[in-house]
């Protein structure tokens, strides 16, 4: 009589299962579609920027109390040097004889003058160092011959005072507009150029090669890949050039004064030394320091706060 009993064919398991199975599809297949989704939404999760926006409140005592605190600060210790007398008062005026000299300048109609003259005369000069600075950097970060031929010139000239190519600059263009750009350039152009070097320095050649690879080359490569990569570095470039384009017009309208140039923050500054008046040095100095904040805060403040953002670097509020 034949037996009827059944065995497992050899290429199975007891639990039908091949033995060539392996122990990562056994756990792949023991996970759960929960699990799974629970995985992805925590990946989701990191990748999320907090878009929830900032109080009120909060903004007002994080971001405004702070300077409004420090500038009080500094008026009551300048008011109480003041009232001890440290030393003469026409070498320390007090913040009241400044804000004297503010409204004068106001009901005489001068202030807005005096900063507009210097303001669209940075402001020029500095979009003119852009435009001839990026692509200079780029030629320097890019080409090695020229790195190696005029890459320490420009390191050279960006730590040469401005205030050095004044007398050159009047003797060479005279005493006009056009002498206060060609100081502000010589100025302006190597931090620009400098700043973009370091930033085409810092980017991954992985990005490079990526970018070949993609058909982005030449010029191309250089718009969609080079300068979005570089763009940090090259930020920082401008808000020095904007520093030294500031500093270097500043000593051009100290030094260099004429009718036909008008009366700028630098030559307000000027003509309170050359009239013994320690206020309306006082307020030049001030109307000085208030444009370079107030530049900072306005232009280059939100320009680097969308750059980090950009890169996941800053939350958004």
């Amino acid at each position: 009589m034949a037996s009827t009993e059944t065995t497992a064919p050899k290429d199975q398991g007891p639990d039908g299962s091949a033995p060539g199975d392996s122990r990562a599809e056994q756990t792949e297949q023991a996970a759960s579609p929960g699990d799974m989704a629970g995985l992805e939404a925590g990946l989701d999760a990191l990748n999320t920027v907090q878009t929830r926006r900032t109080p009120l409140r909060q903004t007002l005592t994080q971001k405004v109390l702070p300077p409004v605190v420090a500038v009080a600060l500094v008026l009551v210790v300048w008011q109480i040097l003041v009232w001890a007398k440290v030393t003469d008062d026409y070498k320390l005026p007090s913040p009241g004889a400044v804000w004297g000299e503010l409204s004068d300048a106001w009901a005489q109609g001068t202030l807005l003058g005096y900063i507009w003259t210097s303001v669209s005369r940075g402001l020029l000069g500095f979009l003119l160092a852009l435009v001839i600075g990026t692509p200079l950097g780029l030629l320097v970060a890019r080409v090695k011959f020229v790195r190696a031929a005029i890459g320490p010139i420009l390191s050279g000239l960006q730590s040469l005072p401005s205030v050095a190519w004044v007398p050159p600059a009047v003797i060479w263009l005279g005493l006009n507009d056009s002498m206060m750009y060609a100081v502000i350039l010589l100025g302006a152009v190597p931090s620009i150029a400098n700043g973009l070097v370091s930033g085409v320095d810092q980017v991954p050649p992985l990005f490079l090669r990526a970018g070949r690879t993609l058909g982005a080359t030449g010029l191309r490569g250089t718009w969609l890949i080079v300068m979005p990569a570089a763009l940090p570095g090259y930020l920082a470039g401008l808000k020095q050039g904007w520093a030294f384009s500031w500093r270097s017009l500043m000593a051009a309208e100290i030094i260099a004064s004429s009718p036909d140039l008008g009366v700028g923050l630098g030559q307000l500054l000027e003509n309170g030394r050359t009239n013994s008046s320690m206020s309306m040095v006082f307020l030049a100095i001030f109307l000085i320091l208030i444009v370079g904040i107030a530049i900072d805060l306005l232009i280059f403040s939100p320009l680097e706060r969308r750059v980090l953002r950009g890169r996941g670097l800053l939350a958004r509020s």
